[in-house]
């Protein structure tokens, strides 16, 4: 009974994707960066609240969507033939301590997210910390961080902490604040491991990082306002091992802007597919006037 009320909610709780032009000419603009866009949607719930999405995990066909108001969402994916073609969700949870409690409103601007041996590390914002999480959603224990990190003070803002993170077996696990904390030179992004630090060129606000390869790192920054309309996606590679004093040599995929004809929105998640495909969503911050837009895209960049 229990196993055919779980499929009966997936079935009425298919996202409803709606296929979303970035731009009028993007077979034009494909040719001009270093990637290639494959498929863009608009993703509409009709049954279910869904809103502020902020970061993606993926393994064996199965999506995992957090948002800043702390829940986790299960979905079912079909990327065939390079097209999102399907988005089915399959269970939503609220983020719990290790006594099963929901997290309380401060404590869960849950911003970033990563798999790590079968486990979800999530990074938080207001009151910055990693914490590892099953993949139900529960906490099983903190994840050590540098101290400088877990002190509020320190950020340029309560919503410019911890946005990003990634993980590879080489590095470890990596964080990065949305913006350099307060007393670091504001010209370059910091990425944070255990023992060492890594700089990289800034352009815009950070909003997730995530691993290429074993040396190379995708960055998504972006600036986004309303009103004014004005909205710029930055994807930036930064070589790891390329690296002098800490500061790292990067350089810029794409960028796309608005004055430029695209149609963008606050795009915070990022998450590597395979085979140089990756998918980047927006966080519609809870706006009538904002959109959730998931970008399959692939990179052509191989130096």
């Amino acid at each position: 009974m229990k196993i055919f009320f779980i499929l009966l909610i997936s079935i009425f709780l298919n996202a409803q994707i709606v296929n979303f032009v970035m731009h009028k000419d993007i077979s034009k603009q494909n040719k001009l960066m270093s990637i290639n866009i494959l498929d863009s949607k608009e993703l509409i719930f009709e049954k279910t609240n869904i809103d502020e999405l902020s970061a993606l995990a993926f393994k064996d066909n199965i999506l995992y969507a957090l948002s800043d108001l702390g829940y986790l969402f299960h979905f079912e994916i079909n990327l065939q033939d390079n097209k999102i073609n399907s988005l089915k969700l399959f269970k939503k949870i609220k983020l719990t301590n290790k006594k099963s409690k929901e997290l309380s409103k401060k404590k869960s601007d849950a911003e970033g997210m990563v798999f790590v041996k079968e486990k979800l590390y999530i990074s938080f914002e207001r009151k910055p910390r990693v914490d590892i999480y099953s993949l139900n959603g529960q906490k099983i224990k903190k994840y050590k961080i540098n101290k400088e990190l877990l002190d509020i003070d320190n950020y340029q803002g309560k919503n410019k902490a911890l946005e990003a993170i990634t993980y590879n077996k080489k590095y470890g696990v990596l964080v990065a604040p949305e913006k350099p904390l307060i007393y670091e030179d504001k010209k370059y992004h910091i990425i944070y491991g255990k023992k060492q630090i890594y700089k990289f060129k800034a352009s815009k606000n950070l909003t997730a990082i995530e691993f290429i390869n074993e040396d190379e790192l995708l960055s998504l920054e972006r600036d986004f306002d309303a009103f004014p309309y004005r909205r710029t996606t930055i994807l930036k590679k930064v070589y790891l091992n390329r690296c002098v004093k800490n500061i790292c040599e990067s350089h810029i995929l794409a960028k796309l802007e608005s004055k430029d004809a695209w149609k963008l929105d606050n795009f915070e998640g990022l998450v590597n597919l395979g085979d140089n495909r990756f998918l980047m969503i927006s966080d519609n911050n809870g706006s009538f006037f904002q959109k959730t837009l998931l970008v399959l895209f692939e990179l052509v960049d191989f130096n």
